[in-house]
């Protein structure tokens, strides 16, 4: 069973996490006014609308629609890879999902390509993960741990919205950052505050970042991370159509279609779940050989990397050639350098750059090529 294809959703997410969680802590609020189609709100009113908002409601509403994760950070062109999506294939061209979501333990998340579609649905402690290319049904059992139900080795519905890339970037914004309040925006049809994030810092590539929060339900309706010099945003994860409405119950049952391969797994037992819990703990290991150079947007995170492991994960992930030919392209594109601190080549993207150096370390922010240099001098 394909699980990558959900997982792979955390990719771009991620880079707009490690982006936010360069930026500080501590609000600093400048409110702008505009026409008055919403309410005027500061910064601070607005989170806490939108705390106050989830509390009531023990967290995200019954909702369905359309998020759309569009990336243009001027990569080279990379391969076509056939329909099947990957993690490097999200780094250019838009991909859509449809989202359902009634409740804790009842969703349904579809990715719909060119050639196939594959969904993943969970009502309560039973659910399906449906792939067309392969014809496969794989009915799942989520199994329960004294009583309460063990985590899911699948993202989450808000790992897939916008939400959780707005909660990561909004996590600290301190001296490094202006904040003002854009009451006059409409994000899928609906009247929407738009928080404005400009960094003060010149190293920084970003030129500000734009967080979508729906005018009645203070929900995450867009992320956009504008680089400078573009009109265009760099990469954005946003809702296209939603609908704030409990989805109907037929939304979260499915019936293989005739002929289909049908399967059976159980998420959370000896090898499909355990190998999801090592893949969760090897990640928490790696968050935590982290080290960040620098302040504010300027803040550079480095790790321990070797391009042999990556090459061997790219691998793994499925679709090996299509993966490989993808990573060569990006490869290629790098520039040697040198210093100092030693050699290694360099990535440079309109909204971040990376450093690998031959010593086995990754440098990785959302800062000039200058700046990466002179981290790589830290050590």
């Amino acid at each position: 069973m394909r699980r990558g294809t959900f997982v792979r959703w955390g990719v771009p997410i991620a880079a707009a996490a490690v982006i936010g969680a360069a930026i500080g802590a501590g609000p600093v609020i400048a409110a702008v006014s505009g026409d008055p189609v919403l309410p005027e709100r500061s910064a601070e009113q607005l989170l806490a609308d939108a705390a106050a908002a989830t509390s009531k409601q023990q967290g995200i509403a019954p909702m369905s629609g359309t998020v759309q994760q569009t990336a243009s950070l001027g990569l080279p062109a990379l391969p076509q890879t056939g329909g099947n999506t990957t993690p490097l294939s999200l780094l250019s061209g838009s991909h859509a999902v449809k989202v359902w979501y009634g409740g804790d333990q009842k969703f349904r998340v579809a990715m719909p390509t060119q050639l196939h579609e594959t969904n993943l649905i969970v009502n309560g402690d039973q659910g399906w993960y449906w792939d067309s290319a392969t014809n496969t049904a794989t009915k799942l059992t989520i199994k329960a741990d004294d009583g309460q139900r063990s985590a899911t080795p699948l993202p989450q519905p808000t790992d897939l919205t916008p939400s959780q890339a707005a909660q990561r970037l909004l996590e600290g914004v301190d001296e490094h950052t202006s904040i003002r309040v854009i009451n006059t925006a409409e994000v899928a049809g609906r009247p929407a505050y738009q928080l404005v994030l400009a960094p003060k810092d010149e190293g920084s590539l970003v030129q500000e970042v734009r967080i979508a929060l729906d005018g009645e339900t203070y929900v995450p309706l867009q992320v956009q991370l504008f680089a400078k010099g573009s009109a265009e945003p760099a990469y954005q994860v946003g809702f296209t159509q939603v609908t704030f409405t409990q989805p109907a119950e037929e939304n979260f049952t499915f019936t293989p279609p005739a002929g289909a391969k049908v399967e059976e797994a159980t998420l959370g037992e000896e090898g499909f779940g355990q190998k999801a819990e090592e893949r969760a703990e090897h990640a928490a290991d790696v968050a935590g050989e982290v080290k960040w150079v620098g302040d504010g947007w300027s803040r550079v995170a480095v790790v321990p990397f070797k391009l042999s492991d990556l090459q061997a994960q790219t691998a793994q992930g499925g679709d090996e050639g299509n993966g490989a030919a993808m990573l060569d392209t990006v490869l290629k594109s790098a520039t040697p350098v040198s210093g100092t601190w030693g050699s290694g080549k360099l990535i440079k993207t309109k909204l971040v750059t990376a450093l690998l150096t031959d010593d086995g370390r990754l440098l990785a922010g959302a800062v000039t090529p200058e700046e990466i240099i002179k981290a790589a001098g830290v050590k």
